[in-house]
């Protein structure tokens, strides 16, 4: 794998980019948001692992412009912002996973080889089109489409729908979406999923003619033609 590191603290970096060499792998670091821009711009990485807490562009900054530029590599968010309002906040804004520092590096390396493990989106495959009757969703270009109107998503709403697009048929339960889509592995005190299926159904559903997002009564939520 070829994997970069944005961290400012120099001890830190140093200590994951050797732990990383010493597996095989190859290892970038970069010390801010800046000077990490352009590196993800000018070359092909694996894996992302980004501090929040870093000069020029925050963690938080540098992802939003990431994802804005059509950059999709996984990006794993390691910091010591650990409140629950920090990863969702992290999460719902385009990272695919979050950890706490301090951290243990066997914990940090299975992670980062389970984000190396997502298959890629393979522009010459149709398996980057995930569709439900006039619904279409573009895995590669991020785009969502109703009867040939484009919808605006959220970042989270856009992973719950994909989640709900890819379980088609099924019946999706809560713990199902908190560790599919926030990798939550605990019930929070919170309302999070019922907010943000409140507000994909007033984007998906609300303007057309049949309601494609249903809730299961007790059970949890399909989405089915």
């Amino acid at each position: 794998m070829k994997i970069l590191v944005v961290e400012d603290d120099k001890e830190t970096s140093s200590y994951i980019a050797n732990s990383l060499k010493e597996r095989g792998h190859n290892c970038d670091c970069s010390f801010d948001g800046h000077d990490a821009l352009f590196m993800a711009r000018e070359e092909h990485y694996d894996v992302i692992i980004m501090d929040r807490m870093i000069p020029q562009l925050n963690g938080l900054e540098l992802l939003k412009v990431l994802r804005a530029s059509n950059i999709h590599t996984p990006v794993l968010f390691l910091t010591a912002l650990g409140r629950i309002e920090d990863r969702v906040e992290g999460l719902e804004n385009g990272a695919d996973d979050y950890l706490i520092k301090p951290f243990s590096f066997s914990e940090l390396y299975a992670r980062i080889c389970s984000l190396a493990r997502r298959p890629p989106l393979d522009s010459q495959s149709d398996n980057f089109i995930l569709k439900c009757k006039d619904l279409e969703m573009n895995l590669l270009k991020r785009t969502v489409t109703r009867n040939k109107v484009t919808i605006d998503l959220h970042p989270t709403e856009f992973k719950i729908l994909e989640f709900l697009l890819k379980n088609q048929g099924r019946v999706v339960t809560r713990t199902m979406l908190l560790e599919g889509v926030w990798d939550f592995h605990f019930a929070p005190k919170t309302n999070i999923i019922e907010t943000h299926i409140s507000r994909l159904r007033s984007k998906v559903d609300k303007d057309f003619d049949k309601e494609l997002i249903k809730t299961v009564r007790g059970a949890g939520y399909q989405i089915d033609e």
